[in-house]
């Protein structure tokens, strides 16, 4: 016998094996129709639209009938010197995000694994996870309510106690100690469902030997813990900056103010304003082409650093 003709003798009975283990385990499958569906409709249908950058986009002749005009929009962009401001915004508000906002639902998956009395730690959790289901509009008005110049329940007390009212949401400086303090109230709790799931992996013959060795409890956080969660960090870091130039619309929105636009005006805001109040289509498509561009040369380098250091990755 032939043996080089034996795999391809062999290939309907693998199908066969593989077609039976779909068969069996369909439950599973089907399971996966909805997310399929959901990017197809709302992740790759609508990059048909990217064409619109490279356009004279009209409304009325759409996308197949609009004039092509290459990259012009992208050359009126880069003239425009609120480009600038908006991408060094959208720069510094993820870039200080990340400094502040992605240690902390570590720190805090690594305190909450440390609570031996069970009611607390799930009571604990579940109102941290809590600000994290509360709409934004609604955020910003609790952060109105809190921090107003004048009725503002802060700088109510600051001034009942004879000091000055503090401007935290008309001064530049001070409504950037507010967004950055209300993004890790807002998400510093729901960030720890992660954490707190990888650190359910780790070996718990690990933290007995420690006891055994009379490591304490930062001990082990640092040498147990910590060492096995990074995988997961490295993870989670990576998608982070693969989203430094995409920062969310409603956030910045909702609470900026004209007082304070230097800093508040972002990508998002520059596309809602130049797309649907505008009706500059073509100019805010280009920018967001180009920040999807920038983000993926950013997941590209992150990677690759991890990987050139030993880490896992994402791909």
């Amino acid at each position: 016998m032939d043996r080089s003709l034996a795999p391809s003798k062999s290939l309907p009975a693998i199908k066969r094996r593989q077609a039976k283990g779909i068969w069996k385990d369909y439950q599973l499958y089907m399971l996966l129709i909805l997310p399929i569906a959901y990017f197809i409709l709302f992740k790759y249908v609508p990059m048909y639209g990217a064409a619109i950058a490279f356009q004279d986009y009209s409304i009325f002749k759409g996308v197949t009938g609009s004039e092509w005009i290459g990259l012009e929009n992208f050359r009126e962009l880069f003239k425009m010197e609120q480009f600038y401001v908006v991408v060094r915004n959208t720069l510094m508000l993820n870039f200080l995000d990340l400094i502040v906002s992605f240690p902390a639902p570590i720190i805090l998956a690594l305190l909450l694994n440390e609570l031996r009395v069970a009611w607390f730690k799930k009571t604990a959790q579940t109102l941290l996870y809590l600000p994290h289901f509360i709409s934004w509009i609604i955020i910003g008005g609790l952060v109105y309510q809190m921090f107003a110049n004048n009725g503002g329940l802060v700088n109510n007390v600051v001034t009942s106690l004879g000091f000055d009212s503090i401007p935290f949401l008309t001064e530049k400086n001070h409504w950037l100690l507010v967004y950055l303090g209300t993004g890790i109230w807002q998400s510093a709790g729901w960030g720890t469902i992660i954490y707190l799931a990888a650190m359910t992996g780790i070996n718990k013959d690990l933290y007995e030997a420690a006891d055994v060795d009379g490591a304490g409890r930062l001990k082990k956080m640092w040498h147990i813990t910590l060492p096995g969660i990074r995988p997961t960090i490295i993870v989670m870091l990576i998608m982070q900056l693969g989203h430094i130039m995409t920062i969310g619309f409603e956030r910045p929105f909702v609470m900026g103010n004209t007082l304070v636009m230097d800093y508040a005006e972002v990508i998002s805001t520059f596309v809602y304003k130049a797309g649907l109040q505008s009706a500059q289509f073509s100019l805010a498509t280009a920018m967001g082409l180009f920040q999807a561009l920038v983000g993926l040369f950013f997941v590209v380098i992150s990677n690759t650093i991890a990987k050139r250091f030993g880490e896992q990755g994402i791909w």
